[in-house]
Protein backbone atom coordinates (compact mmCIF):
# COMPACT_ATOMS: atom_id res chain seq x y z
CA UNK A 1 0.00 0.00 0.00
CA UNK A 2 1.45 3.41 -0.94
CA UNK A 3 1.66 6.37 1.36
CA UNK A 4 2.55 9.50 0.88
CA UNK A 5 5.62 10.68 2.43
CA UNK A 6 5.45 13.51 5.20
CA UNK A 7 6.81 16.86 4.04
CA UNK A 8 9.79 18.22 5.70
CA UNK A 9 8.36 20.61 7.41
CA UNK A 10 5.78 18.14 9.25
CA UNK A 11 8.54 15.80 10.37
CA UNK A 12 10.46 19.10 11.83
CA UNK A 13 7.26 19.91 13.57
CA UNK A 14 6.60 16.21 15.07
CA UNK A 15 10.82 16.82 16.24
CA UNK A 16 10.30 19.71 17.95
CA UNK A 17 6.98 18.52 19.45
CA UNK A 18 8.88 15.51 21.05
CA UNK A 19 6.50 12.92 18.70
CA UNK A 20 7.87 10.30 16.47
CA UNK A 21 7.05 10.00 12.91
CA UNK A 22 4.94 6.45 13.98
CA UNK A 23 2.25 8.25 16.47
CA UNK A 24 1.65 10.54 13.65
CA UNK A 25 1.19 7.62 11.26
CA UNK A 26 -0.42 5.53 13.53
CA UNK A 27 -3.29 7.32 15.53
CA UNK A 28 -5.65 4.88 13.26
CA UNK A 29 -3.84 1.58 15.55
CA UNK A 30 -5.02 1.18 18.82
CA UNK A 31 -3.38 2.53 22.05
CA UNK A 32 -1.88 -0.69 22.72
CA UNK A 33 -0.62 -1.86 19.79
CA UNK A 34 1.49 1.28 19.76
CA UNK A 35 2.50 1.52 22.71
CA UNK A 36 3.96 -2.24 22.58
CA UNK A 37 5.91 -1.48 19.11
CA UNK A 38 7.56 1.17 20.88
CA UNK A 39 8.28 -1.24 24.02
CA UNK A 40 9.32 -3.47 22.00
CA UNK A 41 11.57 -1.11 19.80
CA UNK A 42 13.24 0.29 22.96
CA UNK A 43 13.67 -3.18 24.59
CA UNK A 44 16.03 -4.03 21.13
CA UNK A 45 17.63 -1.21 21.68
CA UNK A 46 18.83 -1.16 25.39
CA UNK A 47 19.45 -5.47 24.57
CA UNK A 48 21.77 -4.43 21.51
CA UNK A 49 23.33 -1.45 23.37
CA UNK A 50 24.57 -3.18 26.55
CA UNK A 51 25.30 -6.27 25.05
CA UNK A 52 27.72 -4.30 22.97
CA UNK A 53 29.10 -2.71 26.43
CA UNK A 54 29.79 -6.28 27.87
CA UNK A 55 30.92 -8.17 25.30
CA UNK A 56 33.32 -5.45 24.39
CA UNK A 57 34.68 -5.46 27.68
CA UNK A 58 34.94 -9.27 27.47
CA UNK A 59 36.77 -9.05 24.05
CA UNK A 60 38.79 -5.60 25.39
CA UNK A 61 39.96 -7.49 28.38
CA UNK A 62 41.18 -10.73 27.50
CA UNK A 63 44.63 -11.72 29.54
CA UNK A 64 46.29 -13.23 26.53
CA UNK A 65 45.47 -10.56 23.80
CA UNK A 66 46.30 -7.33 24.68
CA UNK A 67 45.63 -5.99 21.31
CA UNK A 68 42.78 -3.43 21.42
CA UNK A 69 43.42 -1.54 18.09
CA UNK A 70 43.39 -5.02 16.20
CA UNK A 71 39.76 -5.85 18.01
CA UNK A 72 38.34 -2.59 17.00
CA UNK A 73 39.91 -2.95 13.12
CA UNK A 74 38.30 -6.42 13.29
CA UNK A 75 34.73 -5.17 14.22
CA UNK A 76 35.17 -2.56 11.14
CA UNK A 77 35.98 -5.46 8.30
CA UNK A 78 32.94 -6.73 9.92
CA UNK A 79 31.03 -3.58 9.68
CA UNK A 80 32.06 -3.28 5.75
CA UNK A 81 31.60 -6.63 4.90
CA UNK A 82 27.91 -6.27 6.50
CA UNK A 83 27.03 -3.00 4.24
CA UNK A 84 27.81 -5.16 1.06
CA UNK A 85 25.71 -8.29 2.43
CA UNK A 86 22.72 -5.62 3.20
CA UNK A 87 23.27 -4.08 -0.59
CA UNK A 88 22.89 -7.38 -2.05
CA UNK A 89 20.36 -7.95 0.02
CA UNK A 90 18.50 -4.51 -1.06
CA UNK A 91 19.24 -5.50 -4.76
CA UNK A 92 18.03 -9.28 -4.46
CA UNK A 93 14.89 -7.71 -2.04
CA UNK A 94 14.09 -4.59 -2.59
CA UNK A 95 10.80 -4.23 -0.86
CA UNK A 96 11.91 -6.31 2.44
CA UNK A 97 14.82 -4.30 2.85
CA UNK A 98 15.78 -0.52 2.15
CA UNK A 99 19.48 0.28 1.92
CA UNK A 100 21.45 2.34 -0.37
CA UNK A 101 23.69 1.41 -3.77
CA UNK A 102 27.51 1.70 -2.64
CA UNK A 103 30.45 1.43 -3.84
CA UNK A 104 34.42 1.94 -3.42
CA UNK A 105 34.86 5.59 -4.47
CA UNK A 106 37.66 7.36 -4.05
CA UNK A 107 36.91 10.76 -3.70
CA UNK A 108 34.50 10.28 -1.42
CA UNK A 109 36.43 8.03 0.70
CA UNK A 110 39.54 10.76 0.68
CA UNK A 111 36.60 14.05 1.51
CA UNK A 112 35.61 11.61 4.49
CA UNK A 113 38.50 11.35 5.60
CA UNK A 114 39.07 13.53 8.58
CA UNK A 115 35.79 12.31 9.60
CA UNK A 116 37.39 8.88 9.89
CA UNK A 117 40.32 10.31 11.26
CA UNK A 118 37.91 11.43 14.71
CA UNK A 119 35.83 8.74 14.30
CA UNK A 120 38.52 6.18 14.79
CA UNK A 121 40.18 7.90 17.74
CA UNK A 122 36.52 8.07 19.21
CA UNK A 123 35.78 4.43 18.95
CA UNK A 124 39.70 3.67 19.83
CA UNK A 125 39.39 5.90 22.72
CA UNK A 126 35.83 4.11 23.49
CA UNK A 127 37.50 1.04 24.14
CA UNK A 128 40.44 1.69 26.09
CA UNK A 129 38.48 3.47 28.04
CA UNK A 130 36.41 0.76 28.83
CA UNK A 131 38.88 -1.75 28.70
CA UNK A 132 40.87 0.12 31.57
CA UNK A 133 37.68 1.20 33.50
CA UNK A 134 35.21 -1.53 33.08
CA UNK A 135 31.59 -1.43 32.59
CA UNK A 136 30.77 -0.46 36.05
CA UNK A 137 32.49 3.26 35.72
CA UNK A 138 32.35 3.26 32.17
CA UNK A 139 29.39 5.74 32.32
CA UNK A 140 31.37 7.85 34.63
CA UNK A 141 34.29 7.96 32.54
CA UNK A 142 32.57 8.60 29.39
CA UNK A 143 29.92 11.58 30.75
CA UNK A 144 32.03 14.47 29.28
CA UNK A 145 30.37 13.95 26.22
CA UNK A 146 27.69 16.29 26.79
CA UNK A 147 30.31 19.17 28.47
CA UNK A 148 32.04 18.76 25.31
CA UNK A 149 29.08 19.28 23.38
CA UNK A 150 28.88 22.49 24.74
CA UNK A 151 32.29 24.04 24.73
CA UNK A 152 33.21 22.67 21.07
CA UNK A 153 29.91 24.27 20.06
CA UNK A 154 30.94 27.47 21.35
CA UNK A 155 34.11 27.13 20.28
CA UNK A 156 33.93 26.14 16.75
CA UNK A 157 30.09 26.73 16.13
CA UNK A 158 30.18 29.91 18.14
CA UNK A 159 26.70 28.55 19.35
CA UNK A 160 26.09 29.97 23.26
CA UNK A 161 23.92 27.59 26.01
CA UNK A 162 21.26 28.53 28.28
CA UNK A 163 22.25 28.83 32.03
CA UNK A 164 20.13 25.84 33.02
CA UNK A 165 21.69 24.04 30.31
CA UNK A 166 24.89 24.98 32.13
CA UNK A 167 24.09 24.32 35.41
CA UNK A 168 22.89 20.59 34.12
CA UNK A 169 26.83 20.43 32.87
CA UNK A 170 27.73 21.23 36.23
CA UNK A 171 25.78 18.67 37.93
CA UNK A 172 27.24 16.49 35.50
CA UNK A 173 30.96 17.49 36.22
CA UNK A 174 30.72 17.24 39.52
CA UNK A 175 29.47 13.95 39.34
CA UNK A 176 32.03 12.73 37.57
CA UNK A 177 35.23 14.17 39.63
CA UNK A 178 33.06 12.39 42.28
CA UNK A 179 33.12 9.57 40.54
CA UNK A 180 36.71 9.66 40.35
CA UNK A 181 37.07 10.46 44.27
CA UNK A 182 35.49 7.35 44.69
CA UNK A 183 37.46 4.97 42.45
CA UNK A 184 40.56 6.23 43.72
CA UNK A 185 39.27 5.76 47.28
CA UNK A 186 38.19 2.47 46.39
CA UNK A 187 41.84 1.64 45.16
CA UNK A 188 40.27 0.94 41.37
CA UNK A 189 40.85 3.66 39.65
CA UNK A 190 42.84 3.67 36.56
CA UNK A 191 43.99 6.90 35.21
CA UNK A 192 44.52 5.92 31.99
CA UNK A 193 41.41 4.81 31.75
CA UNK A 194 39.84 8.14 33.07
CA UNK A 195 42.32 9.79 30.39
CA UNK A 196 41.08 7.93 27.60
CA UNK A 197 37.40 8.58 28.98
CA UNK A 198 37.87 12.30 28.74
CA UNK A 199 39.09 11.88 25.20
CA UNK A 200 36.72 9.50 23.67
CA UNK A 201 34.05 12.42 25.14
CA UNK A 202 35.77 15.32 23.29
CA UNK A 203 35.98 12.82 19.97
CA UNK A 204 32.07 12.21 20.22
CA UNK A 205 31.37 15.62 20.24
CA UNK A 206 33.98 16.52 16.87
CA UNK A 207 32.56 13.37 15.41
CA UNK A 208 29.00 15.22 15.62
CA UNK A 209 30.20 18.45 14.16
CA UNK A 210 32.25 16.87 11.82
CA UNK A 211 29.43 14.82 10.38
CA UNK A 212 27.31 17.51 10.07
CA UNK A 213 29.86 19.19 7.84
CA UNK A 214 30.20 15.60 5.39
CA UNK A 215 26.72 14.44 5.15
CA UNK A 216 26.54 16.38 1.92
CA UNK A 217 29.46 13.86 0.28
CA UNK A 218 27.27 11.05 0.75
CA UNK A 219 23.93 12.52 0.03
CA UNK A 220 22.67 13.26 3.53
CA UNK A 221 22.68 9.02 4.01
CA UNK A 222 23.86 7.98 6.90
CA UNK A 223 24.47 4.28 6.08
CA UNK A 224 26.60 5.44 3.31
CA UNK A 225 28.68 7.49 5.77
CA UNK A 226 28.79 4.46 8.10
CA UNK A 227 30.26 2.36 5.41
CA UNK A 228 33.22 5.27 4.17
CA UNK A 229 33.71 5.88 8.08
CA UNK A 230 34.68 1.99 8.56
CA UNK A 231 36.06 1.56 5.09
CA UNK A 232 38.68 4.25 5.62
CA UNK A 233 38.75 3.05 9.55
CA UNK A 234 39.73 -0.41 7.88
CA UNK A 235 42.84 1.61 5.96
CA UNK A 236 43.91 3.62 8.40
CA UNK A 237 43.84 0.99 11.60
CA UNK A 238 46.83 -1.46 9.62
CA UNK A 239 49.87 1.55 10.43
CA UNK A 240 48.35 1.88 13.89
CA UNK A 241 48.61 -1.73 14.64
CA UNK A 242 52.42 -1.45 13.61
CA UNK A 243 53.44 1.21 15.32
CA UNK A 244 51.87 -0.13 18.46
CA UNK A 245 53.59 -3.08 18.70
CA UNK A 246 50.47 -5.00 18.53
CA UNK A 247 51.52 -7.85 15.57
CA UNK A 248 53.96 -9.49 17.83
CA UNK A 249 50.99 -10.64 20.44
CA UNK A 250 49.21 -11.26 17.61
CA UNK A 251 51.20 -13.70 16.03
CA UNK A 252 51.92 -15.32 19.48
CA UNK A 253 47.92 -15.25 20.44
CA UNK A 254 47.39 -18.98 21.20
CA UNK A 255 43.89 -18.98 20.16
CA UNK A 256 44.32 -17.72 16.45
CA UNK A 257 42.77 -21.06 15.39
CA UNK A 258 39.75 -21.36 17.49
CA UNK A 259 36.26 -20.36 16.31
CA UNK A 260 35.01 -19.66 19.55
CA UNK A 261 37.49 -16.87 19.90
CA UNK A 262 36.33 -15.65 16.07
CA UNK A 263 32.91 -16.08 16.26
CA UNK A 264 32.61 -13.88 19.68
CA UNK A 265 34.67 -11.38 17.80
CA UNK A 266 32.02 -11.61 14.81
CA UNK A 267 29.02 -11.24 17.25
CA UNK A 268 31.22 -7.86 18.51
CA UNK A 269 31.18 -6.44 14.89
CA UNK A 270 27.54 -7.32 14.60
CA UNK A 271 26.46 -5.63 17.66
CA UNK A 272 28.92 -2.82 16.53
CA UNK A 273 26.62 -2.59 13.19
CA UNK A 274 23.40 -3.34 14.48
CA UNK A 275 23.43 -0.73 17.30
CA UNK A 276 23.50 2.53 14.36
CA UNK A 277 19.83 0.73 13.06
CA UNK A 278 18.54 -0.06 16.48
CA UNK A 279 19.13 3.83 17.24
CA UNK A 280 17.78 4.96 13.88
CA UNK A 281 14.56 2.77 14.96
CA UNK A 282 14.40 4.14 18.26
CA UNK A 283 14.14 7.58 16.86
CA UNK A 284 11.55 6.71 14.31
CA UNK A 285 9.40 5.12 17.15
CA UNK A 286 9.49 7.49 19.63
CA UNK A 287 11.39 11.00 18.79
CA UNK A 288 15.28 12.04 19.40
CA UNK A 289 14.23 13.67 23.24
CA UNK A 290 12.65 10.25 23.89
CA UNK A 291 15.92 8.50 22.69
CA UNK A 292 17.95 10.56 25.20
CA UNK A 293 15.88 9.74 27.74
CA UNK A 294 15.72 6.17 26.93
CA UNK A 295 20.15 6.19 26.71
CA UNK A 296 20.02 7.67 29.98
CA UNK A 297 18.03 5.36 31.30
CA UNK A 298 19.52 2.54 29.84
CA UNK A 299 23.47 3.44 31.06
CA UNK A 300 21.62 3.84 34.21
CA UNK A 301 20.57 0.07 34.32
CA UNK A 302 23.61 -0.78 32.63
CA UNK A 303 25.69 0.43 35.68
CA UNK A 304 23.39 -2.21 37.98
CA UNK A 305 23.94 -4.90 35.61
CA UNK A 306 27.53 -4.66 35.86
CA UNK A 307 27.95 -3.89 39.63
CA UNK A 308 25.50 -7.15 40.00
CA UNK A 309 27.17 -9.44 37.45
CA UNK A 310 31.30 -8.71 38.70
CA UNK A 311 29.09 -8.86 42.69
CA UNK A 312 31.16 -6.14 43.19
CA UNK A 313 30.77 -3.12 46.69
CA UNK A 314 30.05 0.17 45.52
CA UNK A 315 30.00 3.07 48.26
CA UNK A 316 27.08 5.68 48.52
CA UNK A 317 28.89 8.64 47.38
CA UNK A 318 29.87 6.21 44.34
CA UNK A 319 26.66 5.67 43.51
CA UNK A 320 25.68 9.34 44.12
CA UNK A 321 28.25 9.86 41.28
CA UNK A 322 26.51 8.23 39.06
CA UNK A 323 22.81 9.50 40.04
CA UNK A 324 24.41 13.09 39.22
CA UNK A 325 25.97 12.27 36.50
CA UNK A 326 22.90 10.20 34.73
CA UNK A 327 20.51 12.90 36.22
CA UNK A 328 22.33 16.25 34.65
CA UNK A 329 22.57 14.15 31.23
CA UNK A 330 18.65 13.95 31.83
CA UNK A 331 17.69 16.98 32.84
CA UNK A 332 20.52 18.46 30.15
CA UNK A 333 18.19 16.59 27.38
CA UNK A 334 14.76 17.76 29.05
CA UNK A 335 16.40 21.53 28.93
CA UNK A 336 17.24 21.25 25.21
CA UNK A 337 13.97 19.94 24.26
CA UNK A 338 11.86 22.61 25.90
CA UNK A 339 14.04 25.22 24.37
CA UNK A 340 13.77 23.46 20.94
CA UNK A 341 9.67 24.05 21.56
CA UNK A 342 9.76 26.98 22.31
CA UNK A 343 12.20 28.45 19.08
CA UNK A 344 11.61 29.17 15.79
CA UNK A 345 11.74 26.71 13.66
CA UNK A 346 15.71 26.72 11.92
CA UNK A 347 16.24 26.75 8.18
CA UNK A 348 16.91 23.25 7.85
CA UNK A 349 15.84 20.54 9.44
CA UNK A 350 19.37 19.20 9.64
CA UNK A 351 19.94 21.99 12.33
CA UNK A 352 17.05 21.02 14.44
CA UNK A 353 18.04 17.14 14.42
CA UNK A 354 21.41 18.27 15.37
CA UNK A 355 20.37 20.23 18.51
CA UNK A 356 17.52 18.10 19.27
CA UNK A 357 20.26 14.96 19.51
CA UNK A 358 22.91 17.41 21.52
CA UNK A 359 24.16 15.66 24.68
CA UNK A 360 22.79 12.30 23.45
CA UNK A 361 24.93 9.84 26.05
CA UNK A 362 27.18 7.63 24.87
CA UNK A 363 26.48 3.57 24.25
Amino acid sequence: MNRTQPKRSRILRMAMSDRGLLEEEGRGEPFLVRAVKIALVVALYWFVSITMVFLNNYLLDSKELDAPLFVTFFQCVVSVCLCWVMHALSAFWPACVDFPSIKVDLKVCREVLPLSVVFISMITFNNLCLKNVGVAFYTVGRSLSTVFNVLLSYLILKQTTSFYALMCCGVILGGFWLGVDQEGAAGSLSWSGVFFGVLASACVSLNAIYTKKVMPVVDGNIWKLSYYNNLNACLLFLPLIIVFGEVGPLTSFSRLGDLNFWGMMVVGGVFGFAIGYVTGLQIKFTSPLTHNVSGTAKACAQTVLAVAYYATSKSVLWWTSNMMVLGGSFAYTWVKGLEMKKAPPPRDSSEAGEKLLKGEPGV
